[in-house]
């Protein structure tokens, strides 16, 4: 694994822990549907659905890891929404959303993260 997907790897860990401490139950970890793509976290919250898109970045020209959200992403990730829910039983009661965990890794110290709830 190169540093990229190493540090694409520990953002997700982060993710995932911070979303199981919401009191989320992780479904699946980077699930994917061919060449339709990947979701990153697929989890529940209660009765609903969540699909989860984590981006990790180190402070920089990158800035922060919301703005890799575009909406060419989201309306990717709602493709694949669609395809999990026909391979798994439909939408549950609560519907579906779709989150943003952003994690960002200082020089020091320990990570940052901000769960967005509800993309647009």
């Amino acid at each position: 694994m190169n540093a990229r997907g190493a540090l694409g790897r520990y953002g997700e860990d982060v993710a995932v822990r911070t979303l199981t401490a919401a009191g989320m139950r992780i479904l699946a970890r980077n699930w994917r549907a061919g060449r339709a793509g990947e979701i990153d976290v697929v989890a529940r919250d209660g009765d609903v659905l969540v699909l989860c898109e984590v981006k990790t970045r180190r402070p920089g020209p990158f800035g922060h890891p919301a703005a890799a959200v575009t909406a060419e992403k989201t309306a990717r990730i709602r493709r694949l929404a669609e395809l999990w829910l026909a391979k798994h039983g439909g939408p549950p009661p609560g519907g579906v959303r779709i989150d943003l965990v952003g994690v960002v890794l200082p020089p020091r110290g320990a990570a940052r993260v901000e769960h967005v709830r509800g993309l647009t």
